[in-house]
């Protein structure tokens, strides 16, 4: 099976194709036997042009048609509105036409997988404006998402405990460090990774449809906060 992975909801992004193995290999491999062909980057602040070339371009690197692709991967939040809601909208339009399954993938849990580590894990993402996306799991044969919010910087320290702390900002972590907490610092996630997590949630069954895909976005938009605040 052939995965197409997109990642548009930093301030950069990126592309990524992937050969799944056969169908017959036993249903326990590893994300790692996922096969990631090529990656490729995204500037950001044209996704909206670059998206779809791009992923025609990748495709003909391989010699592969479009509608060769078995399954998409997209990271749904969180992240930058206009980012997330183009990559979104190009991965439900392809995925519309060849009637193939979409894995949403939140970045927060790619983040907490990445500190391969068992048990309670926050990860954490630079949100802007003295914040910060906070996603908690409870790591072990199964994964438990405890809650996935908004949090001040200083309110974030207050509740990580002795859980895990996983980040890939390198000032977010000093802060946690200077707060007597032991941060993981990893390198920040890319499509590939986007690839690796959705094609364990294709193969658990965890998909949706193109009308059903849509971003977690955690934080209201400016619009949403104005429109309440002026009702």
């Amino acid at each position: 099976m052939i995965i197409l992975a997109a990642d548009t909801s930093g301030k950069n992004g990126s592309i990524a194709l992937a050969r799944a193995p056969d169908a017959a290999k036993p249903a326990n491999l590893s994300a790692d036997a996922l096969d990631v062909m090529e990656i490729v980057p995204l500037a950001g602040g044209t996704f909206s042009a670059q998206l779809v070339p791009q992923i025609a371009a990748l495709l003909g690197n391989h010699g592969l048609q479009v509608h060769e692709i078995g399954a998409f991967a997209a990271a749904s939040g969180p992240g930058s509105f206009t980012g997330l809601r183009v990559g979104l909208a190009g991965i439900k339009a392809l995925a519309e036409v060849l009637q193939k399954p979409i894995a949403a993938v939140s970045l927060l849990e790619v983040l907490a997988r990445s500190a391969r580590a068992q048990g309670k894990i926050v990860a954490v993402l630079d949100a802007g404006r003295g914040e910060v996306y906070a996603g908690e799991y409870d790591l072990g044969e199964c994964v438990k998402i405890i809650s996935e919010r908004l949090l001040a910087l200083a309110e974030l320290f207050s509740v990580c405990g002795s859980r895990v702390f996983v980040t890939p900002h390198t000032q977010i972590a000093e802060a946690a460090r200077n707060a007597g907490l032991n941060p993981v610092e990893i390198p920040e996630p890319r499509s590939d990774a986007i690839a690796r997590l959705g094609w364990e949630k294709i193969r658990a069954g965890q998909t949706v449809s193109p009308e059903d895909l849509e971003a977690n976005y955690i934080r209201r938009s400016d619009a949403e906060i104005f429109a309440k605040n002026s009702s």
